[in-house]
C-alpha cells in the first residue's frame, strides 16, 4: 500500500542515502489522516488518487466537466457543448 500511495503521489517519503524511504512526521500524519478519510467518507484509495489527479491535470478535470454536465442532456445537444468548450480552450 504505502509504494501505491508513493507511486500516486499521495505520501511522498523522503530517502536515506541507501534509497530506503523514510516516513517522517508530516508523511506519518498525512497516512493518519488518510486513514480518518477513508473511515469517515467510506472512499478508496483510488477514488483519493483520482481526485488528486484531478487537481493536477486540469484538462482531465475539463473532460469529466463536460461530461458530467451531458449527463443531464440529450447526446446530440451534449457532444454540440463538447465540441464548444474544445474551441474555446
Amino acid at each position: 500500500m504505502l509504494r501505491y500511495l508513493e507511486s500516486t503521489g499521495l505520501v511522498v517519503p523522503g530517502r536515506t542515502r541507501a534509497g530506503y524511504r523514510s516516513y517522517g512526521l508530516r508523511e506519518l500524519n498525512q497516512l493518519r489522516s488518510l486513514r480518518e478519510l477513508r473511515r469517515r467518507f467510506g472512499v478508496d484509495l483510488g477514488e483519493v488518487a483520482f481526485a488528486a489527479r484531478l487537481r493536477r491535470e486540469p484538462e482531465l478535470r475539463a473532460e469529466l466537466e463536460t461530461w458530467l454536465h451531458g449527463r443531464g442532456v440529450d447526446a446530440l445537444d451534449w457532444e454540440q457543448r463538447k465540441h464548444e468548450r474544445l474551441l474555446v480552450a
